[in-house]
């Protein structure tokens, strides 16, 4: 029993890393448990069973295997690495791939850190910040506030969401700034429509990705992930509208 246990080891082990990247990085619920139901398969690791929320994952193979729990902290949204990890198990199980190759570069994926500058989200989320503006039928005069309000909304939530550790409060304090600093540009004649440039300013910070995932996880049948990934959701939109409900009381 010991010995079969040391051999079947790591295969679990490499079914374990992909689902907890892919859930890490924004992925479906049921993408990441097909996927390391066909890495299972495909490790001859069967028969196989993975429970997978939000913040967990519980996966068993084999009849007389204890099952193994990973707990998540951090999620983040970088499909690159949902992309590779698909990559890798594709390749899996076209037997492509040894599962010593497999293990490695699932590692190296981990460990890596493909996210963009700090700088260039900033810019990225500015720039679409006055772009939204635009969009939303405000003036040419509008597009700039909308830059300058949406890069330091999301300024601030990067800052506060690494000091302060609670997404509730970053996103909050990111909208009352945003709606404070649009409402002094306009009060001093830079720009003009109030309410185009608040909304321009808070699309970045509007989980549009972690909605398309919730229903997409109910309309798949996980209702636990789903709800959870809802209510996630409505907490976000609850602290923005409320850091800018906040600003109009007391302005």
């Amino acid at each position: 029993m010991d010995s079969k246990a040391a051999a079947i080891r790591e295969p679990i082990e490499i079914c374990l890393l992909a689902g907890k990247i892919m859930l890490q990085s924004g992925a479906e619920t049921y993408r990441v448990e097909d996927t390391m139901t066909r890495m299972a398969d495909a490790l001859n690791l069967t028969p196989s069973q993975s429970y997978v929320t939000p913040t967990g994952i519980v996966f068993q193979c084999g009849e007389d295997q204890q099952a193994k729990l990973i707990r998540i902290l951090d999620r983040t949204t970088d499909l690159e690495k949902v992309a590779k990890v698909n990559d890798i198990s594709r390749r899996l199980c076209s037997n492509g791939l040894a599962a010593d190759d497999a293990y490695a570069q699932l590692l190296e994926i981990d460990t890596v850190n493909e996210a963009y500058p700090i700088w260039m989200q900033i810019a990225a989320a500015a720039l679409s910040s006055g772009c939204f503006t635009y969009m939303f039928k405000a003036g040419l005069s509008d597009f700039i506030p909308g830059v300058l309000c949406g890069g330091l909304g999301f300024s601030a939530f990067i800052v506060l969401h690494r000091w302060a550790k609670v997404k509730f409060f970053a996103e909050f304090v990111a909208s009352l700034l945003i709606g404070l600093f649009a409402f002094l540009l306009v009060s001093i004649g830079i720009g003009s429509q109030l309410d185009k440039i608040i909304i321009g300013s808070v699309m970045p910070l509007v989980p549009g990705l972690l909605i398309t995932n919730a229903v997409r996880d109910l309309m798949a049948g996980h209702l636990v992930s789903g709800l959870s990934r809802g209510a996630e959701a409505f907490l976000t939109a609850f602290a923005i509208g409320s850091g800018v409900a906040v600003l109009f009381t007391i302005f």
